[in-house]
């Protein structure tokens, strides 16, 4: 697996993880605290072709049942557009956007796509700052920096693009993603990426070229979506993002400090999914 090094730390980011009870408005019940379920299970492993390279293909197991959990998402626009993943809010009862601890603003116009991993929250939070979308997609080797709450808690992984390839998750349904190799997680933990799903993936222009979708830990893998999946959505649905202003990353302490402006003003929050029974 790739080495998962520390260095910089994203103590001030911090939060109490919101496992037990949210508050959506005047709609307000208790949730059971969710397992661990990242609502995406690893990936299968790509099976090796004769010379040795692996297959672009992955397998994702998506049989489990829904359960109470939390993914990541980001805001596109100043008006309410927010980006996550179709799967951190497949089957929710509920859905909500972090707004402090123990709290959540419910959210109920919610576009799912039907040939990627990508989903659009269309009556969120309003947010100051927002995250521009890249309309290419980034060559093999480039760097990559996926941020979200993996297991609730902030963190930022560095990767570098394998390149396109295809996910498999059930009969009949196969979704373009891109394939990334983890360099390192900051700050350094060893549990599951879980909870990260949902959250943009940037490249060193600064713009989203990607959504966090499954990960293989065995192997130190990530799987996005590919760029064109959150503007082919937004297009479906009629919607456009808003005008964002695109700044370079300059390497690993800038991306931390990059996502550390964009959590200070609410641009990238947990989202939390209530299933009920």
């Amino acid at each position: 697996m790739a080495s998962r090094q520390g260095g910089c730390s994203l103590v001030p980011l911090m939060l109490l993880v919101v496992l037990a009870a949210l508050f959506f408005g005047r709609d307000e019940r208790s949730m059971r605290a969710p397992e661990i379920n990242p609502r995406r299970p690893p990936v299968e492993e790509p099976l090796p072709l004769p010379d040795g390279q692996p297959v672009p293909e992955y397998g994702i197991d998506d049989s489990a049942r829904p359960q109470d959990s939390q993914g990541t998402a980001f805001a596109i626009s100043d008006n309410g557009l927010w980006m996550t993943a179709e799967h951190v809010v497949r089957a929710c009862d509920r859905v909500g956007l972090s707004t402090g601890p123990a709290q959540a603003a419910r959210v109920s116009e919610i576009y799912q796509s039907r040939v990627s991993d990508a989903a659009l929250i269309a009556d969120g939070l309003p947010s100051q700052r927002i995250l521009p979308l890249a309309a290419r997609e980034p060559a093999a080797g480039a760097d990559g920096y996926h941020m979200g709450f993996p297991s609730g808690r902030p963190a930022v992984v560095h990767s570098q693009l394998i390149g396109p390839g295809s996910a498999v998750r059930g009969p009949g349904r196969t979704e373009p993603v891109l394939a990334w190799a983890e360099v390192a997680r900051f700050p350094a933990f060893d549990h599951a990426l879980g909870g990260i799903s949902g959250g943009p993936t940037l490249d060193a222009a600064g713009a989203v070229v990607g959504i966090n979708s499954a990960a293989s830990e065995r192997r130190g893998r990530v799987l996005t979506t590919r760029p064109g999946a959150a503007i082919s959505l937004m297009r479906a649905t009629r919607h456009a993002p808003g005008n964002a202003v695109v700044t370079p990353i300059a390497g690993i302490r800038d991306a931390l400090a990059r996502f550390q402006q964009y959590y200070d003003v609410g641009a990238i929050r947990p989202v939390y999914c209530d299933v009920a029974g």
